[in-house]
């Protein structure tokens, strides 16, 4: 079975490795990438590691990006742009952390694009209280 592909994005390469090692114990056959802090080991966001973590997983189901913090952002699009093939790639406006939980859950059911985007931005909702 194809599934949406996720791509979690962050300024902290250990913030991503923790969240994929949840992840993974969660789901384990959706395609999962990361890119976090830049190749020097410092804090940051890598346009080129972005665009590598996209190619890794890319599907023709899509890919959903998640990321932590605005300037993350700004290297998501340039990545995207770089790309030969933009096709099915979404950027998602959701918390890192719950977003990416309900994106890799709601693949794994087998959902589309926009179910799976939709999954991670209604993580915005959750009250944890």
């Amino acid at each position: 079975m194809d599934f949406v592909s996720v791509v979690l994005l962050s300024h902290s390469n250990e913030i991503v490795r923790g969240l994929e090692k949840l992840l993974r114990q969660v789901q384990s056959e959706v395609a999962l990438a990361i890119a976090g802090g830049t190749d020097e080991g410092e804090i940051g966001t890598d346009v080129f590691q972005v665009k590598h973590a996209i190619e890794s997983v890319y599907s023709k189901k899509g890919v959903i990006i998640l990321f932590d913090l605005g300037s993350a952002l700004l290297n998501a699009e340039m990545a995207i742009e770089m790309l030969d093939n933009q096709e099915n790639i979404v950027i998602c406006d959701a918390p890192l952390v719950e977003g990416a939980f309900a994106a890799i859950i709601e693949s794994g059911c087998g959902s589309s694009l926009e179910e799976v985007k939709a999954a991670a931005e209604g993580a915005k909702q959750v009250n944890k209280l």
